[in-house]
């Protein structure tokens, strides 16, 4: 509230008498009070910042240090071995604070103690940076622990601390290695050999010792001497405001419209209803969001740890709140601010820009309400051009940013623009109702197709995140991928569907707790000034948006014969598991495999994010076609099944320590680039489509709640676009021991794909294999 206050906090008129000064005392204290919140959140960086930069050492333990050397002095045992004398000496005599020869031993045993608690710390710290560069545990079978492992384990809890704050490992996490040549190499020609014929693969295979003979030790001496000062290997040594390569030329430097192709959805709960109206789930949800984003800049979360042992880089978390994706001519850049009070919010083709704080108070969920009904109720019409303004975030990105140097660099447009770019994310208010139904399985495709690109202008695609409100209560988010990864929003979003259903509630008519404050300005209107130029550009984006959404057939379904706890029966991963039957699915679809991408994570690693499972692997395949040909004895097709399984788990381990295949050939081929360095196996490895796309969804980051005792709060995950014109794209999440979900995505341009027809292929894959293993399934 006192930005809004500002341009009427101080008011004078000039009249024949003088200068007539007018202050508004209310405004005023707004102002004051705004300030020292702004003072307040400083001092906690600054503070936290210490913290984060002794730890594991705290306060506590250097006083321990002192008093102990303290102790040990005025007991004549000298544990210092006379470095204390030693400094003693050489501090100045006679004057000042050490006139007296007890101040300067106080003095002289702090110095030391200091010292020797520094070194202990950073003794502690590449400790456990070394223990952390053990992966082994991954690799050992379950209950199988090795005797090294456990002590491995015992180790890193003692040097863990015992209440780390959410940046606290960061300096302790190992660098990402980099694979030797002849090992990725030797993992690509494994991971294509059962996909293209001998002829092809002798070609390629010639490709690939050429590389490695001729151009890879160049190539790979460049990469290894950056791994030395750079903290990931990915990072590039120009453009600071880049976090990593595969941010800049994966994302950033893409020029096609981010909607489908680049964002991702996320669902809200599906299986349970906590309110149907609109206004009071978003003040829940929006206050539940700034209070996730007041303990992240404290850094009061919790690291994500794996076992409860691993801590994971949490870096990309930083860039949650207040971060925009501007358009750039060549490349984009990502605009992150270090706060913002207001949202921007979208309804009915107007904008609003919403205070969150009234002076230094965030406001209380009911208040919240209040004002989004207000917007609700805004009976204003949109301003020429305002209504599919953002479809210029949907369309292409260069249209994009001539757009905005053209008409939005001063003046109204600039201002309204800003209030949307610099809002902490964005909120959808959209007319229609959404929400699953199981009794209409097309009620969950439709929800999804809302999500992922909604009217193709109702959503502001540039922004880390747009919060979308149904009219019926149903939210969900549509998410910005540069930033960071789908793992993190979902962090945010179990915190706030947890805190909106144990810790906030609603009354018995579904608004939220409390009561509002009528006093509190209405939102803001934002004002725009169109011209008809610019109204063209914004039709035309439109157009090409609505193409691409048009396109896109999205199928998703929940599988409810069985899930987690029926596939851990067939002693396998459920990862494993439901890679394998997409195999399979995909071969009864297209009667070919394919290459197949699947996310998996590199978090254990300072500044890691994501690298590649190839999860079409030979021994899939033998699988996949040993069950196609239906004359294999079930004891036969169980082996098979079981090494496909061993052969996915150990590929998708291999990627998580670092020794994955593609990230690696990606920075070979950058730094090609760079040196002007021409690789026909690069150019080609790169350039291979992944007709099947495919990611788990992470759940239960954070423990709201008890699932066993609220099995029915699941949320169904999310999913994207397909990443070929000819292909799918599969997002899964096993949610629960009972139900997996699943979200096909495919084109209708494509005449060899069909999204409905593979999920059907899916369900089926999934009951083929789990009839091999003879367990009983749940009734459909």
């Amino acid at each position: 509230m006192a930005e809004a206050h500002q341009a009427v906090a101080f008011q004078f008129t000039v009249t024949p008498e003088g200068v007539d000064f007018r202050l508004s005392r209310e405004a005023l204290k707004h102002i004051y009070l705004s300030g020292i919140n702004s003072w307040k959140r400083r001092l906690i960086r600054i503070k936290n910042g210490i913290l984060r930069g002794v730890y594991p050492g705290s306060p506590t333990s250097w006083l321990v240090v002192v008093m102990t050397t303290l102790g040990s002095s005025y007991c004549n045992v000298d544990i210092s071995m006379g470095l204390i004398c030693f400094i003693q000496r050489w501090l100045p005599e006679g004057c000042g604070p050490y006139r007296t020869p007890q101040t300067r031993t106080l003095l002289s045993v702090a110095i030391f103690s200091t010292g020797v608690w520094m070194m202990g710390i950073l003794f502690f710290r590449q400790t456990l940076k070394l223990l952390l560069s053990y992966h082994g545990w991954m690799f050992e079978m379950h209950g199988q622990t090795s005797h090294l492992t456990k002590v491995w384990a015992m180790c890193v809890r003692l040097l863990s601390g015992r209440r780390p704050m959410l940046y606290s490992f960061q300096t302790s996490l190992p660098k990402l290695p980099v694979p030797s040549v002849s090992a990725t190499i030797h993992r690509y020609l494994e991971s294509v050999k059962h996909l293209l014929d001998d002829k092809e693969y002798y070609r390629m295979e010639t490709l690939a010792k050429e590389f490695q003979e001729k151009t890879a030790p160049r190539l790979q001496k460049y990469l290894v001497l950056k791994s030395w000062w750079a903290t990931n290997y990915l990072q590039p040594p120009t453009h600071p405001q880049v976090s990593d390569w595969w941010e800049e030329y994966v994302y950033l430097k893409g020029r096609t419209p981010l909607m489908v192709n680049s964002n991702y959805y996320v669902m809200d709960l599906v299986l349970v209803k906590n309110a149907d109206v609109q206004a009071a789930r978003l003040g829940n949800i929006v206050h539940a969001m700034i209070k996730y984003r007041h303990k992240l800049d404290r850094e009061e979360i919790k690291p994500v740890m794996v076992l409860g042992i691993v801590p994971m880089c949490s870096y990309q978390m930083e860039r949650m709140f207040n971060t925009t994706r501007i358009p750039g001519k060549d490349t984009d850049v990502l605009q992150h601010l270090t706060d913002s009070r207001h949202v921007a919010v979208y309804h009915k083709g107007r904008f609003f820009k919403l205070w969150l704080y009234e002076g230094s108070r965030l406001l209380k969920p009911r208040d919240l309400e209040m004002q989004f009904q207000r917007i609700l109720d805004d009976p204003s019409p949109p301003q020429p051009g305002e209504e599919k303004l953002a479809a210029l975030t949907a369309g292409g990105r260069a249209e994009w940013a001539q757009v905005r140097q053209a008409f939005f660099g001063s003046g109204k447009n600039k201002a309204a623009l800003d209030a949307i770019e610099r809002a902490a994310f964005f909120v959808a208010l959209d007319e229609e109702s959404h929400r699953y139904d199981p009794e209409d399985e097309a009620s969950l495709s439709l929800y999804g197709k809302a999500l992922l690109h909604g009217s193709c202008y109702n959503r502001w695609f540039d922004k880390s995140f747009t919060l979308i409100a149904f009219k019926n209560g149903q939210l969900g988010l549509n998410t910005e991928h540069a930033w960071a990864d789908a793992p993190i929003i979902g962090h945010l979003w179990e915190f706030v569907l947890g805190t909106d259903s144990f810790d906030l509630g609603y009354t018995e008519t579904g608004h939220c707790l409390g009561k509002p404050n009528p006093v509190l300005a209405p939102p803001q209107r934002l004002q725009w000034d169109i011209p008809e130029q610019c109204q063209a550009v914004i039709e035309s984006s439109y157009q090409v948006a609505k193409a691409l959404a048009d396109d896109v057939e999205l199928y998703c379904f929940q599988f409810l014969p069985f899930g987690k706890g029926l596939i851990k029966k067939c002693r396998t991963s459920p990862d494993a598991f439901v890679q394998i039957a997409l195999q399979l699915a995909h071969f009864r679809d297209r009667g070919r495999l394919c290459l197949t991408y699947e996310a998996s994570m590199t978090r254990m690693f300072r500044e890691g994010r994501t690298e590649t499972v190839r999860s079409c692997t030979c021994e899939s395949t033998a699988f996949v076609q040993a069950m196609a040909q239906g004359r294999h004895l079930k004891a036969d097709l169980q082996d098979l099944f079981r090494k496909a399984a061993e052969k996915h788990q150990n590929m998708y381990r291999l990627a998580m320590t670092g020794a994955g295949i593609d990230r690696h050939l990606f920075c070979l081929y950058v730094v090609s680039k760079y040196l002007g360095v021409k690789s026909p196996f690069l150019a080609e490895v790169l350039s291979e489509p992944w007709r099947l796309s495919t990611s788990q969804t992470a759940q239960f980051q954070i423990r709201m709640f008890d699932p066993n005792q609220y099995p029915n709060h699941l949320g169904a995950g999310g999913g994207f676009g397909p990443v070929a014109n000819d292909g799918y794209g599969v997002s899964y999440m096993i949610a629960g021991e009972n139900t997996i979900f699943f979200h096909v995505s495919s084109k209708f341009s494509s005449s060899e794909t069909n999204a409905q027809r593979f999920g059907n292929h899916i369900r089926q894959a999934l009951l083929d294999i789990a009839d091999l293993f003879q367990v009983p399934k749940a009734d459909s």
